[in-house]
């Protein structure tokens, strides 16, 4: 695995210097910003995501200011008791995305950050306490406790957020297994443990956020 320095090297040259590179790259947000955001957004983003992972992402869009409706603005409190009759009833709803197991992880999604939520004070909380020596296992917690928020699904969700987090592009990968730090997209205990390492490695060596290694990986490649 080489020094990040050298990976970001070529790229600075590719956009004409560091502020061309600079330019091109989303940071996260301070951990202040992500306290102040309310839970019905943290759910809302969650569920925009979910129903996103494998369908047209401009569609989802267009329809997700009428699906905020449908769902109270998302309202934990209102999300996580729906019963699924309730919950049938406004998967029918005109401008609904109809898919049963999307639509089912809404309410599941709303207990878990319900009670992540009561345990933290708030999600905004929560997920502010976020850093590189647990980022690994907090994905874990977020793919067990959640519903279809495992891989690339929560990972485009927390980035949305201003999380400072990784996202799987084809890219990213390609450039992992260049470096050999996986041969693969991470799905093992050892991937996982090789991944921890090599970003908690990265971020030493160049100062950079997990957003901003995640993006230089990716245009690394080709």
């Amino acid at each position: 695995m080489r020094n990040f320095l050298d990976i970001e090297a070529p790229v600075i040259d590719r956009f004409g210097g560091e502020s061309g590179l600079e330019a091109r790259l989303t940071k996260p947000k301070a951990a202040e910003q992500i306290q102040s955001i309310p839970n019905s957004q943290w759910l809302s983003a969650a569920s925009r995501a979910v129903f996103q992972a494998g369908f047209s992402w401009k569609v989802v869009e267009k329809k997700w200011p009428g699906i905020e409706n449908i769902f109270h603005g998302f309202d934990l409190s209102f999300c996580r008791y729906l019963p699924e009759e309730v919950l049938d009833d406004l998967m029918h709803q005109e401008g609904m995305i109809k898919h049963w197991t999307k639509t089912r992880s809404i309410p599941r999604n709303a207990d878990f950050f319900w009670q992540l939520s009561n345990k933290h004070g708030s999600l905004g909380s929560y997920f502010s306490s976020w850093n590189t020596a647990n980022y690994i296992e907090n994905l874990k917690y977020l793919r067990r406790g959640g519903d279809r928020l495992g891989g690339k699904t929560a990972q485009v969700f927390l980035r949305r957020m201003g999380v400072d987090t990784l996202v799987f592009a084809s890219d990213t990968i390609r450039a992992l297994v260049r470096e050999g730090v996986v041969d693969k997209s991470p799905s093992s205990k050892k991937d996982w443990a090789a991944l921890q390492e090599a970003i908690e490695t990265w971020q030493m060596q160049s100062n950079r956020s997990l957003n901003e290694i995640s993006q230089i990986l990716s245009l690394s490649v080709g």
